[in-house]
């Protein structure tokens, strides 16, 4: 069978990403996996892996696109909220613009790293406490997936 070019490329985009979702100790990870298309104007790349340890779970998510844009804004507002049911806020961690939120209940929240003005690592997780999630969440290096996303 005979691939179209566009197609060939369009693999390309997530598998430079694949990489950088690597294996956490004590945690059961799923194959890497990746999705690239190009449309007219716009083209949209993620790259995902699943965790398990228990009934923990944890998704890390590279995502550059129209979708990334979206998923800035609150880093772009300066959202902060807190309350007695966790929090929302808008800070830095390794010198880059960060959203964390945690909802005490289910231990469940998200980490959202700004890569560019079209780019984020997205770390997100549920029944791990907030401090171990970050710890995690630090593993993956937010400075190489940024040059690799920065490279067109």
């Amino acid at each position: 069978m005979i691939w179209p070019v566009g197609l060939a490329q369009a693999q390309q985009a997530f598998q430079r990403f694949l990489p950088f979702l690597v294996d956490l100790n004590g945690w059961e990870g799923r194959k890497p996996e990746g999705m690239s298309m190009q449309m007219a104007e716009t083209s949209v790349t993620t790259a995902t892996r699943d965790y398990e340890r228990g009934e923990a779970q944890a998704h890390a998510t590279i995502i550059l696109g129209p979708a990334a844009e979206g998923a800035l804004a609150p880093i772009q507002s300066g959202m902060n909220v807190q309350t007695a049911d966790g929090h929302m806020i808008t800070g830095s961690a390794r010198g880059m613009q960060v959203f964390k939120t945690f909802h005490v209940k289910d231990k469940s929240g998200m980490l959202i790293v700004a890569l560019s003005k079209e780019a984020v690592f997205s770390f997100t997780y549920q029944g791990v406490g907030e401090d171990e999630a970050l710890a995690l969440a630090d593993r993956f290096d937010w400075k190489e997936i940024q040059a690799v996303a920065q490279k067109k």
